[in-house]
Formats: structure tokens, sequence, C-alpha cells
């Protein structure tokens, strides 16, 4: 990570110590204006996960999934091209319901690693501590929990859509797959929320080009919307 880190520091001065990568890397920056803090943020968020294995509070986790989540939508938004400067925020709030998408889908391999990302102050308030988790507990303070986060993520989802159409055409076919194959994933799993103590949860390939082929013909539509499931919490 520090090594990555010197790398950017010395590309943004024109030093690329014979990489092949670099020159590309820092044309691309340039070229789509993308502020280099982006890439430094991305790592602080990788090497967060090096030392911290728990969160005390919301906060606390959404600053990790900014990090590591957020950011790669906002380096996306000016490869894709943008205009109005909300653009910003929304794709920030995109990469956040993401991040918590996949901690629900991921909570038990994660868990099993000693890695808890729901943050404490969830499990203290549903009574529902983190050996109960890594034990994969499964009873009623577990369901209301996931009911919980399940709906915070949603939230995000469609915090988020407004970004769509604020994009550049070419780059809505791809934004709408993420978000509807995303959304689906989490709509999964509030179907059957025990489901993520067993790792069952996934799309087949076929629902995922068929999200796919449904968004592309969506973003041509006047900047049409993904579609978010109604959550039946």
């Amino acid at each position: 990570m520090a090594k990555w880190r010197e790398s950017l520091e010395r590309s943004g001065q024109g030093d690329y110590s014979g990489s092949l990568i670099l020159p590309a890397f820092y044309d691309t920056i340039e070229k789509f204006d993308i502020p280099l803090r982006y890439f430094h943020e991305l790592i602080d968020g990788a090497t967060m996960d090096l030392s911290i294995d728990c969160y005390r509070t919301f906060d606390d986790l959404y600053d990790y999934c900014y990090k590591v989540a957020s950011v790669v939508g906002l380096v996306c938004i000016h490869i894709f091209g943008f205009d109005s400067p909300q653009a910003r925020k929304h794709a920030e709030f995109c990469g956040i319901a993401f991040q918590l998408t996949n901690i629900l889908r991921d909570v038990k391999e994660d868990a099993e690693r000693g890695r808890v990302y729901i943050p404490e102050e969830d499990l203290w308030a549903f009574n529902y501590s983190s050996n109960d988790l890594k034990s994969g507990v499964l009873d009623d303070r577990f369901h209301r929990l996931m009911r919980f986060e399940i709906q915070r993520a949603h939230d995000y989802y469609g915090a988020a859509l407004p970004l769509v159409p604020m994009v550049h055409g070419s780059g809505r076919p791809g934004l709408c797959a993420m978000i509807e194959i995303y959304s689906s994933i989490l709509d999964r799993i509030n179907r059957c929320p025990e489901d993520v103590l067993s790792g069952q949860v996934s799309l087949p390939t076929t629902k995922k080009l068929s999200i796919a082929a449904r968004a592309l013909i969506k973003s041509r539509l006047n900047g049409g919307r993904p579609s978010l499931p109604q959550l039946q919490l």
C-alpha cells in the first residue's frame, strides 16, 4: 500500500520510474480530470482492512464504505461524464448502497475471518452480539437486525437513483445494470435473510444478462432509471 501511494505521488510529478502502467494511468487522470485524492482515499480504505475488524458506529462504517466503494463511483462518473455538481453526492450514495449490500451478502464469510462490519451500535440496539453473528445464531433478534440493515441499504439505493440521468448517455447502461444487479441481490437477502448465514446469496448469470439487456434499453429511453425492488419488511 505504501508503494502504491508513493507511485501515485511520483506519477503526479511526472516520475513513472519505468512503469508501463503509470503513464497510461496518469494520462487517463488528466484526460477525464479525475482528482488524484480519490486514489489516495481508496488506498486509505484498503489499508483500514489491515487493522480494523469492527466499527462502533454507522458513521465510522460510512467512512470505510466511502473510501472503498463511493470513491470508485466518483472516479467512474468522471469517465462517464456529468454536468451537475450534485452528481458527486448521488455517486457517493450509490457506492454506499453497493458496499452495504456486499457487507450483508458476505456477513458469514467476513465473520469467519474475524471481521464484523455491521456497526456495534446496531448489534447493541437489537441485543445481537458479534459472537452471535460468528456462531450463526438465527432468531428473531437476527431477523429484526437484518430488516433494519436492509432498509438502510435500500434507502441509499433510492438516494442514488437521481444519478442516472445526470451522467452522459454512454455511461448510463453500465450504471443502470450495476444498480439493478446489486439491488436485486439486496432483494434476495430481504426475501430470505437467513441465507447470508449459509453463504448462498447470488444471482444466476441468466438473471444478470437479463438485467444488463433491460438496462441498455431503459438507459436509451430519456435516461430512464432502473427500478428498485419493493421491499416487504
